[in-house]
């Protein structure tokens, strides 16, 4: 099960976009939204379109962390037939054409359980897969999953709230790797924006306690939102936006219609030259 040690996808994109001196863009997208080949369309295109990171979230019945937006998102992935092996197929198919973009699932435990914790971890590191996110299982109660992430070679990336108390922060700082997910509100996701003072608070008191980069999500959603953050910390994660784009383009029926990967990309593209710029 182990994985020779090696610099991880995630640490080698954050090093070379520090070195070039700009914060990264980490698009969201839900697997098999609103169908598998669209997906898999969509995560092929999304690097070249300015995309440094890719987070993929696996479709779950209840996602508790995750506002409309985005589940709906999840009961369109569930109604195209996603399941947990077939995201991991989705990162195989992208893997053969794309090595080095970093890709991270963001879920829930539930299916990770039924599919087998150990087995789950072994399958996503040789599918491919750099990281997880696992938003219902805080620091306290990952013994079950973090060993064998760690022994698999795959970085768990903790969320933290503006809620995370000094206290609690050094805990769940030092189970996290790859990178920090600032959560920038006290909310679902995509339903309010964070002020830029509060973010320009928050920031350095998480770079008080840690070295890892910083990307900041949850409610960014334009192209100055993700500069400023991708300024303010390491990166800017813009997740429930795209999925409302690729939500509008959709025929009556949910289906896919033939601008909707250029729709999507397209407002990717404006992210990306926003952060590029500031």
């Amino acid at each position: 099960m182990n994985r020779p040690q090696q610099a991880s996808r995630i640490a080698a994109k954050f090093a070379e976009l520090k070195a070039a001196g700009r914060g990264a863009l980490v698009t969201y997208l839900q697997g098999y939204d609103p169908d598998p080949a669209t997906s898999l369309a969509l995560l092929r295109g999304l690097p070249g379109a300015g995309a440094d990171l890719i987070e993929v979230g696996v479709p779950f019945t209840d996602p508790m962390a995750d506002g409309p937006s985005i589940q709906r998102a999840a009961l369109r992935a569930l109604k195209a037939g996603a399941t947990l092996a077939g995201v991991l197929a989705l990162v195989r198919d992208f893997r053969k054409e794309d090595s080095t973009t970093p890709i991270v699932l963001m879920g829930y435990y539930n299916p990770i359980l039924a599919y087998g914790t150990e087995r789950f971890c072994t399958d996503a590191a040789a599918s491919g897969v750099d990281g997880l996110i696992v938003v219902d299982v805080p620091p306290e109660e990952a013994d079950e999953i973090e060993p064998l992430t760690r022994a698999a070679g795959l970085d768990l990336i903790r969320l933290v709230a503006p809620t995370t108390d000094e206290a609690r922060l050094p805990r769940v700082l030092a189970a996290t790797s790859g990178f920090i997910y600032y959560v920038s509100i006290t909310g679902i996701t995509g339903t309010k924006s964070a002020s830029s003072a509060s973010l320009a608070e928050a920031v350095p008191r998480l770079r008080k306690h840690t070295e890892l980069p910083i990307a900041i999500g949850f409610g960014i959603r334009t192209p100055a939102q993700a500069a400023e953050a991708a300024k303010l910390a390491d990166g800017a994660v813009v997740g429930t936006a795209l999925v409302d784009t690729l939500a509008a383009s959709l025929d009556e029926q949910g289906r896919a219609r033939p601008e909707t990967v250029r729709l999507v990309l397209d407002q990717v593209r404006g992210l990306a030259e926003a952060i590029r710029q500031s």
